[in-house]
């Protein structure tokens, strides 16, 4: 595991709500992604897991096919305490600018505050004209579907967007990035080795996205099952055979610092996951 303790460190511009450190390793820019703080009340949770979730999700997007941040586990000792940080390749540079959704959003309604609201969303998509619409549609679509499948809580307006190359005028969707809220961080080894299997279950299909639909979170597995947005089924028909499960178990079982509860609790609530959407595929295609 690299150790990024005597990186070189250069003033943070980064947001979010986790601590972090803009770090120069191997000459390549990174934000370095320490524990997050306790969120829940009374909750001893082990800090680290919200790097493994980062680092799990992220990885997946990439096995899928998608362009994705690079990510890599590694360690930084901070007063005499080793922590374990998610380092995440910075892939902006002096030619290519983020701009991420919220910034469009921001721009093409000045009348109307748009928040996470599927329709506000899908409304900014279709009245840009900054943007590709059909393709901006697509890869929305493609990016909720693999969040349903990690079970990503926060892909919210300041984590995803568009990459603005300034030399050509050329607009793209970004690289996914930001991906610590999937897969479960808050829940400690020891709950998951007193979890049952309908527990597990329950976990799996009760997971909401932060996206609304008339003002309620959108419940991920409801939501494909349902299979009433034709976007969403066609993002389904376009993904569900690039979604190669050994792979990804071997991918989880060849990470480095994760415990082995954890890992086959990833696998486990994956698999359940990809039952669901499989049978929506068959569905979609008969």
């Amino acid at each position: 595991m690299i150790d990024f303790t005597n990186a070189i460190e250069e003033f943070n511009n980064y947001k979010g709500s986790e601590k972090k450190k803009t770090l120069i390793y191997d000459n390549k820019k990174y934000l370095v992604k320490f524990p997050d703080p306790v969120r829940e009340k009374n909750k001893n949770i082990s800090y680290i897991n919200n790097a493994f979730s980062e680092y799990i999700g992220s990885n997946i997007f990439k096995i899928l096919g998608f362009k994705v941040q690079n990510t890599i586990l590694g360690k930084y000792e901070y007063n005499g305490k080793e922590k374990i940080v998610c380092a995440c390749e910075d892939f902006t540079d002096n030619e290519n600018v983020l701009y991420e959704f919220e910034n469009l959003a921001l721009s093409t309604n000045p009348d109307k505050k748009i928040e996470t609201e599927l329709s506000d969303i899908i409304e900014v998509i279709k009245e840009s004209n900054m943007i590709d619409t059909k393709s901006t549609t697509q890869k929305f679509w493609d990016m909720f579907i693999v969040d349903s499948l990690i079970g990503n809580t926060d892909r919210h307006n300041g984590n995803w967007g568009f990459l603005l190359n300034k030399n050509t005028g050329k607009v793209e969707f970004s690289p996914i990035y930001d991906c610590g809220s999937s897969l479960n961080p808050m829940l400690e080894d020891e709950e998951i080795e007193k979890m049952t299997e309908t527990e597990l279950k329950n976990l799996a299909i009760n997971c909401y996205s932060c996206l609304k639909e008339n003002g309620k979170k959108i419940n991920y597995m409801t939501y494909v099952k349902e299979a009433k947005n034709e976007e969403c089924n066609n993002a389904i028909k376009r993904l569900f055979l690039s979604i190669d499960i050994d792979k990804i178990n071997k991918f989880i079982d060849d990470a480095e610092g994760i415990s082995k509860t954890r890992k086959e609790f990833y696998k486990k609530i994956i698999d359940k996951k990809y039952e669901i959407l499989k049978g929506v595929y068959e569905n979609i295609n008969r």
